[in-house]
Formats: C-alpha cells, structure tokens, sequence
C-alpha cells in the first residue's frame, strides 16, 4: 500500500477512535450532572415562586393601604357631616331663641298697651278673624299668668330640640286655650315642630290651621311661607307656587315674602 493511503488510513481512525471516547465520557458523566440539574430546575421553580408570594403579598399591602385610606376619608366626612349638624342644631336654637326673644317685646308692649287702655272705657275692637287675638279676651279670659306659663313651658321645650315633647305640650295648650292669647302663636310653632322633625304632612294641617283659624295673628306671613315649604317637601309644586305667590302679596316688603320669592325662584330653576 502506498505510504500516502496508509497515512490516510490512520487519519481516519484516529478521529473515529476519538469521536467514540468523547462519547463514551459524555454517557458516563451523564449520570453525575442529572441532580445537578435537577437541583438547578428546583432552585429556579423556587425563586419564582418566592417571587409569586412576595408580588402577592405586595398587592394586599396595597390594597390595605388604599382600604385605610378610604376609611380615613369617610371618618373624616362622617366627622365633618356631625360637625355641620351640630352647628345647624346651635343655628336652630339660637333663632328660636331671637324669635322667642322678639315674641316677648312685642307681648310686652301689647300688655302696657292693655293697661293704659283700662283707664278709659272704650268700644270693643271689630272682629278681625276667628280665633284672633283681638276677640281672646272676651272668648277666653281664664288666668293669663297660667297660659303664659303653659305656653313658655311648650316654647321651651322646642327652643331645646324637645320636638315630640313640644308637639305634645302645644296640642294640650291648644285644647285649654283655643282662642287664647298666645294660641295663634302656639300653632305655628305646633307646625314648626312637625316641619323640622319632617312630619311634613302633620306640618301642612297645622300651618294651614293659623290661616284659616288665626288669619289675623302676627304668625299668619310665616305659617303661610312654611306652608309653601312644607308642599315643596311633599313636591306639590302647584300647591307651593300659589300659597308663596299669596305670601309675596298680601305681606308685601316682610321677610315672610322675600323668603317666598326666592323659593319660588329656585322652583323656577329646578322645573317645577
């Protein structure tokens, strides 16, 4: 054989002989790196799992943060929300306490007028209306200092944000003293008490009552402007635009009326 060939020859199987080393070391350390491996695999399966967990836990810390958060936020509207009821229940007290405080100079002038007038005989004053108190004296004298106690006690007890024990107090007054002094009075405020605790149909009957029993009492502008108010709650809006409408003109230039036309305005505004 020619020395070329033979050295071809040999070429040839060298590397076969090396080819089949490389694979008989690949096949004995196959055995030694399969926990290698699979210690690695587990490893990895590991860490994202660690990182499932803490993405988990990331997202309800968040979640609570924003659940604090929001109650925070409603305990401070709850908190503001008492603070302005408060101040309306303080804002409601102190104007019944300036009426209640107008209510007495007006009594007060109207009993030095009484008393001037005993001196001099005079013809009885024309009826005005039923149930005014132009005809109290002569329908129902009784003790003037008792109804006034009566009175004072029932005006107190709404003043104070008694409401069911005032209603109750001006009913009974009102039974003893239909056509008193101060009965016109007492039936405003026996409305009034209904209207600010929303008995709004209780409200309507009693306001409605000073107009067709005590159309001459000081209280007749006011019962009639709560009266509208009191239809507006109950969304009667026919009923309130004609009963404001009266008050703006048959008590021209009084609070009363301004009150009503501002709320006829706003029904205006709103459709009705």
């Amino acid at each position: 054989m020619p020395k070329v060939a033979e050295r071809l020859v040999c070429c040839l199987l060298a590397g076969t002989m090396g080819s089949y080393a490389s694979l008989v070391t690949a096949e004995e350390q196959a055995p030694r790196l399969a926990p290698v491996v699979d210690r690695t695999a587990s490893a990895s399966q590991a860490e994202s799992g660690r990182k499932l967990e803490s993405q988990a836990l990331l997202d309800m810390l968040s979640k609570l943060d924003a659940l604090q958060n929001e109650t925070q936020a409603l305990r401070s509207q709850v908190e503001e929300l008492n603070h302005e009821l408060e101040n309306q229940k303080q804002r409601q007290r102190d104007l019944y306490l300036d009426m209640d405080r107008r209510l007495r100079e007006v009594e007060t002038g109207s009993h030095q007028a009484a008393a001037s007038a005993t001196s001099t005989p005079r013809t009885p004053m024309a009826v005005i209306g039923p149930g005014s108190a132009a005809t109290a004296a002569t329908q129902a004298p009784g003790d003037p200092a008792k109804e006034r106690e009566l009175y004072q006690q029932a005006f107190n007890d709404l003043k104070d944000g008694r409401y069911d024990q005032a209603i109750s107090q001006f009913r009974s007054f009102l039974a003893s003293y239909p056509s008193g002094e101060y009965s016109g009075n007492a039936q405003y405020w026996l409305g009034e008490a209904n209207y600010v605790t929303r008995r709004f149909s209780d409200a309507e009957q009693e306001f409605r009552k000073v107009l067709d029993r005590y159309p001459g009492s000081g209280k007749a502008g006011d019962a009639g402007l709560k009266l509208g108010y009191t239809y507006y709650e109950l969304g009667n809006w026919q009923a309130a635009s004609k009963i404001l409408n009266d008050v703006v003109v048959k008590f021209p230039n009084s609070t009363a009326a301004k009150l009503a036309d501002a709320r006829l305005q706003k029904m205006r505004q709103e459709g009705h």
